[in-house]
């Protein structure tokens, strides 16, 4: 459970990340947003990663091994890797329709999803 718990608090942690990272990139689209200046992008999106701190901090927390969870601080991180490449793909393939997933972005990520296999090999 506790893995579960982790994985889908990465997940949402990462869903903020990302939208802090690169959704401003969009505001150019939102009637609302289209004029602010580089300060005003740079506070929203702080205020966006605030929330993505409120869910990869306790997902940290819960699945550090010497806190009682399954994971190793290696695990984590690799974990925390992988779900930032997922989120990332699905938001810029939804969002930004001028990007391509090409085979060699496919390749890259298998080489990743690799790095979970290792980590994980005891």
């Amino acid at each position: 459970m506790k893995a579960i718990t982790t994985i889908g608090l990465l997940v949402l942690s990462n869903i903020f990340m990302t939208l802090a990272w690169y959704g401003h990139l969009k505001f150019k689209d939102l009637k609302w947003f289209e004029n602010l200046g580089l300060i005003s992008i740079i506070l929203i999106s702080w205020g966006l990663a605030l929330f993505e701190y409120f869910f990869q901090v306790p997902a940290n927390k819960i699945g550090f091994k010497e806190n009682g969870g399954p994971f190793t601080l290696m695990q984590l991180k690799v974990i925390q890797e992988v779900i930032t490449l997922i989120v990332f793909t699905i938001f810029s393939l939804l969002f930004f329709k001028n990007e391509t997933f090409k085979w060699n972005h496919a390749v890259g990520f298998s080489f990743l999803v690799l790095a979970v296999y290792f980590i994980f090999k005891k």
